[in-house]
């Protein structure tokens, strides 16, 4: 991973899952396993689109208990299968400028000898989308979700 980045602006989570790599990879890039662990439970993620190529669309609607909508939606910048996924709310579906840009995601996979090494590296634009996506509660949301992501790409493992 690129380690240059302005650090008062970027979010980190780095988890060594054991799990290999390409289960790992079809449980984030496949929407029927993606949305079973997408949002911090008790979320539900009940709809995803993903078209996994650069400029293609990557949509999720996260949903509470209560019913409220959180809807995103964003495009891939570059994807390299079992490696790197890099994803942004700043453009839409073929680099499309968005009106509320709030983050730019990189994702990768490391194969490890028992495993992946799973890293996310989520860039800001300025100090106050970082921290506000700190307070919405990176470090505990994101965390939960790759636990729930552990557990769909271990019931894939059978």
């Amino acid at each position: 991973m690129n380690k240059k980045h302005i650090s008062n602006l970027d979010l980190f989570i780095s988890r060594d899952i054991n799990v290999p790599v390409a289960i790992i990879w079809k449980a984030w890039t496949t929407p029927e396993y993606l949305k079973k662990w997408w949002a911090p439970a008790p979320l539900t993620t009940p709809e995803c689109e993903i078209n996994l190529i650069p400029g293609g669309i990557f949509r999720t609607l996260m949903r509470s208990h209560d019913g409220n909508e959180y809807p995103t939606q964003g495009c891939f910048l570059e994807v390299i299968e079992n490696k790197k996924i890099v994803f942004t709310d700043a453009l839409l579906a073929e680099f499309r400028p968005s009106s509320t840009p709030f983050f730019t995601a990189i994702i990768t996979f490391e194969e490890l000898q028992e495993g992946t090494r799973y890293t996310a590296h989520v860039l800001h634009k300025d100090e106050i989308d970082r921290s506000k996506h700190e307070i919405m509660g990176f470090y505990q949301g994101w965390n939960i979700c790759i636990d729930q992501l552990i557990t769909t790409a271990k019931s894939l493992q059978g």
